[in-house]
């Protein structure tokens, strides 16, 4: 599985970075680094709606930092079982 997060402007300044952090944390702390890869991209064309994250490049979804653990129990983990 590859988690794109977005780091353009937009979603810099609403919190990428947190993003990628907090991702980074989730999936180290459930052991899961061989099954996820966590990448950036410099814009996904969603500025209105940051930031921006797709899972093996679908669908352009929108996430808070502080809807990460939500995001990822259900799109990483729910996609890995």
């Amino acid at each position: 599985m590859v988690i794109t997060v977005c780091v353009g402007s937009s979603c810099h300044l609403k919190g990428s970075y947190d993003v990628i952090n907090k991702l980074k944390e989730m999936i180290r702390d459930y052991g899961i680094e061989d099954k996820v890869e966590l990448k950036a991209d410099f814009c996904m064309g969603n500025c209105l709606r940051a930031v921006s994250v797709k899972i093996d490049g679908g669908t352009c979804l929108s996430i808070k930092p502080n809807s990460v653990e939500r995001f990822f129990k259900e799109h990483v983990l729910g996609e890995l079982k």
